[in-house]
């Protein structure tokens, strides 16, 4: 009894101690609590948004609210002291002019202005802690929509086939880290440029990046930029990761049936919002009143882009087992967000095991970098030859190309193509039905 009693007069002192604190007007973070502190500030500057994260030594408690003439984002972080030298902060951000502290009469906050270039969108959250980083607060700014672009046509409707790469991680996000130190985003953007640079280099291809520097771009919008630049195809490029590091070899992975399923459920039920989604058929799903016939347009259209994945996860996989082990040898499935748009196919490349020590190596090795770029791209390249869009330059030049592997003959070819072997050996100036491992042929069209 006496220690209870000892401890209510105990938390009884605490109380009316602080209450005189206050009274007195003395700054009381928090009883016998250390204030949060603000211990970095990082800047990512992106196209089209900035991100601004605040590591924090504990989970926040903030409010912010905007100012104009001039634009200003506030931020109050209350119990907290800022330990970060903000003088140089925002020297490489078009967004952010400045980022500076502010009086506040509230005790203990710690009041963030961030100085903007005009009125952005923005949105502002924590994170909770997560690999190498703890608490956070990220302010993203976003500029202003634009009108869609619209795209111009070619003479003759000979367009290129569009290719979008989207180069994996990026900005605060590191993805995984070799032992070595080596960041999966950084080795993702130097293959994605590489292989950027071979599309573009083919005539009647062209390439489009998701992210061309280090900086972070949310899932949901890789694909929106897809869909913008009116790509025909997605490659996302990544490291894969274990916590063993035994695992090795390289992987294509195209998303599962389940998960295109429920992302196509999700946009019917709001069909005349994102008919732009759902491809060819989207104005006549916009505006049925027939559900079941709105379902099977949109379905026909997602078993098509799926079996255009397949077709080119199975031709990548086959050009990387010239350049690199296998992890699996058969194109995988999976729920990957990336790859979730039932209208754009796409396949997601684990280039190798970053947590593997002689694969980090060889992922940081800008000649196995080049290599692996020249299997992705001959890959793809491969299904459009065989399989051209019908209004794209390789349409119009009036022939498809093959490169012959083993098993493969004129006869399986011309059966395959729905030619015959002859109008074969004449478009290929051939003087028997032999053919070699190896060898490009130009396949007629189909009449």
């Amino acid at each position: 009894m006496d220690i209870i009693f000892f401890h209510t007069i105990k938390q009884n002192f605490c109380r009316l101690t602080v209450f005189w604190l206050l009274m007195l007007g003395v700054n009381v973070v928090a009883f016998g609590a250390t204030p949060i502190k603000i211990e970095s500030i990082r800047i990512w500057p992106a196209p089209e948004n900035s991100r601004i994260v605040f590591d924090l030594s504990a989970k926040p408690e903030f409010s912010y609210f905007t100012l104009k003439s001039p634009d200003r984002l506030v931020i109050d972080f209350k119990q907290s002291e800022n330990h970060v030298p903000l003088a140089e902060l925002a020297e490489t951000d078009p967004r952010v002019k400045k980022i500076r502290t502010s009086r506040t009469r509230a005790k203990g906050t710690t009041r963030i202005v961030l100085d903007l270039a005009q009125n952005f969108d923005h949105s502002v959250f924590p994170l909770a802690p997560a690999g190498q980083y703890g608490d956070r607060l990220v302010v993203d700014l976003y500029d202003r929509s634009q009108p869609k672009p619209v795209v111009a046509a070619t003479s003759n409707n000979n367009r290129d086939v569009i290719i979008a790469i989207d180069a994996g991680h990026g900005g605060e996000d590191p993805g995984s880290i070799g032992a070595r130190g080596t960041y999966e985003k950084r080795v993702t953007l130097a293959i994605a440029k590489k292989l950027q640079q071979l599309i573009n280099q083919t005539k009647g291809m062209h390439a489009v990046m998701t992210r061309s520097g280090d900086y972070y771009v949310d899932l949901d919008k890789r694909t929106e930029i897809a869909r913008r630049k009116h790509a025909d195809f997605l490659v996302s490029i990544h490291a894969d990761a274990f916590s063993s590091p035994r695992p090795h070899g390289s992987s294509v992975w195209v998303v599962s049936g389940k998960r295109v399923e429920n992302e196509l459920a999700r946009w019917l039920v709001n069909r005349e919002k994102n008919s732009e989604l759902l491809g060819g058929g989207g104005g006549v799903i916009k505006h049925t009143h027939d559900d079941n016939l709105a379902y099977m347009l949109a379905d026909m259209n997602k078993d098509h882009s799926l079996e255009v994945s397949i077709a080119t996860a199975q031709n990548v996989v086959q050009q990387l087992k010239h350049v690199t082990k296998l992890h699996k040898r058969t194109p995988q499935h999976a729920s990957f967000a990336v790859l979730k748009a039932s209208d754009i196919p796409s396949i997601l490349v684990e280039t190798g095991f970053i947590s593997n020590y002689k694969e980090e190596q060889r992922l940081k090795n800008n000649r196995h970098q080049q290599q692996l770029a020249d299997a992705i791209f001959k890959g793809v390249k491969h299904y459009f030859n065989a399989n051209p869009p019908k209004d794209s330059y390789f349409a119009a030049i009036g022939f498809k190309q093959h490169k012959v592997s083993s098993g493969e003959s004129l006869s399986v070819l011309a059966q395959r193509y729905k030619v015959s072997v002859r109008d074969i050996k004449t478009l290929n100036h051939l003087s028997s039905a032999n053919v070699m491992i190896g060898q490009t042929l130009k396949i007629p069209k189909a009449d």
